[in-house]
């Protein structure tokens, strides 16, 4: 077993319920034993932890000590970067978590995927596979657009939180 992982093992304690991990050893002036370790991260939102003079994601530490293995990427199910519950946690290859992202900050129509063609006086409905952008159609409507996005989705095995 990889030494990081046993380590991470013998000085915190993951509790699958709250999804926390819980310092079983004390470490530096805020360390105490049974309590949180870790802090939640101003920029991007994740939890980090720090031990033996590193740093790292708390979702990452609490799927190595869970399966003992490192894994490739976390998907937070719902969506919530600090939210650990194992029943939110999920391994998965880049492609499938971006097939669960939010919708973007500068989306106006309130679908991912669909946007106002104003030249055309139309909807356009669009979808990213494989990293190249798919044209799915313009529509006369919003929801005709917003119906051959969802259909999309579906086929392809989007997660059925992505843009929300």
């Amino acid at each position: 077993m990889d030494p990081m992982i046993q380590r991470a093992r013998e000085v915190l304690r993951y509790d699958p319920d709250t999804g926390w991990l819980i310092r079983t050893v004390r470490m530096g002036a805020r360390g105490m034993i049974g309590m949180r370790a870790g802090y939640r991260h101003n920029t991007d939102g994740y939890r980090r932890v720090a031990f033996d003079g590193k740093q790292y994601r708390e979702h990452r530490i609490i799927w190595a000590i869970v399966t003992g293995t490192w894994p490739l990427q976390i998907d937070h199910i719902n969506g919530v970067r600090d939210e650990n519950r194992w029943i939110n946690l999920r391994d998965v290859s880049n492609r499938e978590n971006c097939r669960n992202k939010k919708r973007p900050a500068n989306n106006t129509s309130g679908v991912t995927g669909v946007y106002w063609r104003g030249r055309n006086l139309t909807w356009v409905a669009r979808i990213r596979l494989n990293g190249k952008m798919a044209n799915l159609g313009s529509f006369a409507t919003f929801d005709e657009a917003v119906a051959v996005r969802k259909a999309a989705e579906v086929e392809h095995g989007f997660h059925a939180n992505h843009g929300r």
